[in-house]
């Protein structure tokens, strides 16, 4: 317990964890070894310490709504200015020692910090006998911490280190846990004092609200717990605050934390912070039988070496880390080898459980997925396993989950709390979840506590409030039902397999979809190899707006610029993914890779060669080379200013293989980079490896060149005629009048907005927008449009029963799709106009002319009561 209540009635639960609601940085008072003057901006006293007068020889009433220069030395104000100039941050906090305050009489340390508008100086009289020196001590004691080995022997030196600069009876490293409870976990201690290594302490010993000023203000000193504090006068200002004291080397002690350490035989203590990451690790806290006011420089320099502590335990920290690190790469390795190894037809994680079970230390594990339940070691029984897993469709909300007291999170558990009392589980899919789950058996394990952490507490010496423990003699509490906790490093650990795992199942997912798809091999693939191209396209959207803004002269220009761009990457994307290819232009590849880069690509981006088609195959893989190339050339090379030009040059060999040449000219100088990374891997080993063809890439200096041949195989000649032909919109009816009721079928709120916009400006008097098919077919009861737009995938379902009821009646209507489900189609919409996201207008006004110019004349428009077929 470590801090005053208050008046609590005597009704109230008496509960150590009310201990968290006391402002123990408000105890308006400091140690009397010192004073404290809080002065506004422009240097006027407002607040001072009760005991100014015998530090500074007047009075507090006579220093109210004075200058501090009344008080104080030129030289002093000086001094205290050029430090106030440095003070950076909320909780910093400047340091002067030997400091002569007044004429005549002996120099004082000072700390100064802000509180909120006020500036608040503390002094305590300078120790002349003390003969540190800060800057070699630290040094060396930085020194002899960086030259022991491991964690345990590091902490081990730290508190050998403060205990013999401060001189304190007892030094421990006290390291908080998850709960805000806490553990010894290295200690120097001096023979005549009870040792506390391996006790444990309970949360209340140290509240939550001062853990957190723990993290704020670094060391903590009570020099004597027989000293009465002396007030801040006044307590309160004009608008009834107390002054924050948050940041005060002096701040006064709770009666209820001075009671703590009397009953432990304790006159004199000090807390150093230990951070981890920003936050409160652990404590380096310092007891003394007999009173001790160890000199402020000496603290000082054991605050900075306690700095310098944190820093040392977190590299240790990352040090195993990055060994950890290191296991899960040697794992992902393994996985990925033992998945290349697997029979034809496997599509489960379960043949893996045994090796995974090696990644985190667990006595048993379970796949639970929509392919079946995999069980292997100490673990629940399937039944069992069924009902953990809808717990955690509860509990987990889709992320890591991990508990050693399964059994208190899920009662069933507590029946077989010797097979699973605790679990860490990692979530593999959305809906349904998918979970694999390690499991450990229940430990029966004995905590010592120092004293009984479950005692009642008793109302005390200070009023009808809480008190302390008195006895801190070890007390040994015997836990069962459950297992070993999982530590922050397995949590880490599961996270780095989570991600491995999740490569893992895509790819047992494309084994078995090429098992029985092989004509989707190539796209699957595909896809999974455009993961990397599509991060690059979604980054360049915002390089897009900021190219074109500044050649746009009107929004409706802007709009128009860069919908186009946008549309030409989308028309170079749908070329890779779709499946129904056929041979495309290589100029319309380049220039539509061009034209998302650079705002006059024709000009920058200079293409020079015969028509050439390449089969879809050789379409798809140049597309990645030529989207690379161009994604370099715009980041560091010839595109990345508005000086350079690339140009590209093709010809057919003597024996029909296609040469392509890139050369870049007026960029910025070019260096070779220094990692191949996964672009360049692209650029060099995609036509070689796919197409068997040959790949070169040449850093110079004036600019990047490469060479590219394509077999002959895979490129034809075409004509100027047959390529513009190639990708030429469908000719329109010659009849066609447009006006009435629009169905609009979209799951997504942008889109259709997009949609409905665009079909009102195509002649639609009204549209009728449904986000399903349910809110769709009611639509179609109460009125009959004249057509319909209908997007494929609506999330959970399809929009073919939409277009049924349509069908039935006999109105047109146009599939829109944004990833290739056309092989899906059912056989009676084969034949179906459809258009790819996303559309343009004149897509669609195209598309729904030939819908409409293909189709029965549409019904009257008046309300249907008849069931939809």
């Amino acid at each position: 317990m470590r801090e005053d209540l208050g008046d609590l009635s005597l009704t109230q639960a008496v509960d150590l964890t009310n201990c968290d609601r006391e402002p123990i940085h408000l105890l308006g008072g400091v140690q009397p070894i010192g004073f404290l003057v809080a002065v506004t901006s422009d240097w006027v006293v407002r607040r001072t310490s009760a005991n100014i007068e015998a530090h500074l020889g007047q009075a507090p009433e006579a220093l109210f709504g004075s200058f501090l220069s009344r008080l104080l030395t030129r030289e002093a104000l000086h001094q205290i200015g050029g430090r106030l100039h440095l003070l950076r941050g909320p909780n910093a906090v400047e340091r002067l020692f030997g400091v002569v305050l007044q004429e005549g009489q002996p120099p004082y340390d000072l700390a100064i910090h802000m509180a909120g508008e006020m500036i608040v100086l503390e002094g305590e009289p300078s120790d002349l006998e003390d003969a540190l020196e800060a800057g070699t001590t630290v040094r060396g004691m930085i020194a002899r911490l960086h030259q022991v080995e491991g964690f345990d022997g590091l902490c081990r030196e730290a508190v050998r280190q403060i205990r013999a600069l401060t001189g304190f009876g007892r030094v421990m490293l006290y390291r908080f846990d998850h709960d805000g409870a806490g553990e010894v976990i290295a200690e120097s201690t001096a023979s005549f004092m009870p040792s506390f290594m391996g006790l444990h302490f309970p949360a209340s010993d140290i509240p939550r609200q001062a853990r957190l000023l723990y993290e704020r203000n670094l060391l903590r000193l009570i020099t004597d717990t027989e000293l009465a504090p002396v007030p801040v006068l006044p307590l309160l200002d004009s608008r009834q605050q107390p002054l924050d004291l948050s940041l005060s080397v002096l701040r006064s002690v709770s009666p209820i934390h001075i009671e703590y350490l009397r009953n432990m035989g304790i006159k004199a203590s000090m807390s150093i912070s230990v951070l981890r990451k920003g936050r409160l690790w652990g404590l380096i806290a310092c007891h003394n039988t007999e009173p001790l006011r160890v000199p402020f420089e000496r603290r000082t320099a054991a605050e900075l070496f306690g700095q310098i502590f944190s820093l040392a335990l977190e590299s240790r920290e990352r040090e195993e880390d990055l060994s950890r690190e290191a296991q899960a790469n040697r794992v992902h390795h393994r996985l990925m080898a033992s998945l290349g190894a697997m029979r034809p037809g496997s599509s489960s994680l379960a043949e893996f459980l045994e090796t995974l079970a090696e990644v985190i230390g667990c006595d048993g594990i379970g796949l639970w997925s929509s392919t079946g339940t995999a069980l292997h070691g100490h673990t629940p029984t399937v039944e069992e396993f069924s009902g953990i897993v809808r717990f955690l469709h509860r509990a987990a909300s889709g992320t890591i989950y991990a508990t050693h007291r399964l059994g208190e999170m899920h009662p069933p558990a507590a029946d077989y709390a010797q097979r699973a009392a605790g679990l860490l589980a990692i979530p593999l899919s959305r809906a349904p979840r998918d979970y694999l789950v390690f499991f450990r058996r229940a430990v029966t394990q004995s905590v010592t506590w120092a004293g009984d952490p479950s005692k009642p507490v008793a109302l005390g010496p200070n009023g009808p409030r809480l008190t302390p423990r008195k006895s801190f003699a070890a007390w040994q509490e015997t836990v069962e039902g459950q297992s070993r906790p999982w530590t922050e490093s397995d949590l880490m650990m599961a996270e780095r397999l989570r991600v491995t795992l999740l490569e893992v199942v895509l790819q047992l997912t494309d084994m078995a979809e090429r098992e029985r798809r092989v004509a989707q091999e190539r796209q699957e693939i595909l896809i999974a190899e455009l993961n990397h191209r599509v991060r690059n396209i979604l980054g360049l959207i915002r390089g897009l707006v900021n190219q074109t803004r500044g050649h746009a002269g009107s929004v409706d220009e802007f709009a128009g610029m860069i919908g186009g761009r946008i549309q030409a990457l989308a028309r170079a994307h749908e070329q890779i993914t779709t499946d129904r290819w056929r041979a495309a232009p290589l100029e319309e590849l380049i220039r539509s890779e061009a034209a998302a880069y650079a705002a006059n690509g024709r000009d920058r981006v200079r293409l020079d060669g015969p028509p050439v088609l390449l089969e879809p195959v050789a379409y798809t893989t140049l597309a990645l080379v030529m989207h690379e190339m161009m994604t370099n050339a715009a980041k560091y090379g010839a595109l990345c200013d508005g000086h350079g030009h690339v140009q590209v040059r093709w010809r057919f060999t003597p024996e029909e293989a296609l040469e392509i040449r890139w050369t870049e000219e007026g960029g910025p100088p070019v260096q070779p980079p220094r990692r191949q990374g996964f672009g360049t891997t692209i650029v060099e080993r995609a036509l070689p490896h796919d197409l068997k063809g040959e790949a070169e890439l040449h850093y110079h200096l004036s600019g990047v060149q490469a060479r590219f041949l394509l077999p002959a195989s895979y490129v034809r000649r075409g004509t100027e005629a047959a390529v513009e032909a190639q990708h030429a919109l469908p000719a329109a009816p010659a009849e066609f009048s447009f006006s009435g009721r629009v169905l609009l079928v979209e799951d997504n709120l942008l889109i259709a907005m997009d949609a409905e916009d665009q079909l009102r400006r195509l002649g639609g008097t009204a549209v009728d927008v449904a986000s399903s098919v349910q809110a769709a077919l009611r639509m179609l009861e109460h009125a009959v449009p004249q057509v319909a737009l209908l997007d494929v995938n609506l999330g959970r379902e399809s929009s073919f029963p939409v277009a049924d009821a349509l069908l039935a009646r006999g109105i047109p209507f146009v599939f829109a799709t944004g990833y290739g489900e056309a092989d899906a189609f059912p056989d009676r919409f084969r034949s179906s106009e459809v258009i790819s996201k996303p559309y343009t207008m004149a897509e669609m006004r195209t598309a729904l002319q030939r819908s409409m110019g293909q189709s029965r004349p549409p019904p009257p428009s008046t309300p249907r009561t008849e069931e939809p077929a």
